[in-house]
């Protein structure tokens, strides 16, 4: 059994972790399409981004089109890249930047917004 202490340091532990910024990409085997975005938590942005194609309303309509055509079974979701977590803060966007565009001109993909 986990004591009252041992359960304050481990969300003690978790609050203070960062989050891992990255590159990551969504892919459809089904129809060969991938689509590739950044983001400052990838950690979260796979139920974000899967939250939304449900809900019908992600913004990339060509991501939410092939969605509701072959449904949620026939998507992968993959982090491509991550950065370091020492990375200079306000580095952070424009290698987020740089990454996304690498990778989308690697795979050929749709960008995310």
């Amino acid at each position: 059994m986990i004591t009252t202490e041992q359960k304050k340091e481990a969300i003690r532990k978790f609050k203070e972790r960062k989050p891992l910024a990255g590159v990551y990409a969504v892919r459809c085997p089904q129809d060969g399409r991938t689509w590739v975005g950044s983001t400052r938590n990838v950690d979260a942005v796979k139920n974000a981004v899967f939250f939304s194609l449900r809900l019908g309303s992600h913004r990339e309509r060509s991501l939410q089109e092939a969605w509701n055509a072959y449904g949620e079974a026939a998507f992968e979701f993959q982090v491509l890249e991550t950065l370091d977590s020492d990375v200079e803060p306000m580095l952070v966007s424009d290698l987020l930047k740089e990454a996304k565009q690498r990778w989308m001109w690697e795979l050929s993909a749709t960008g995310l917004l």
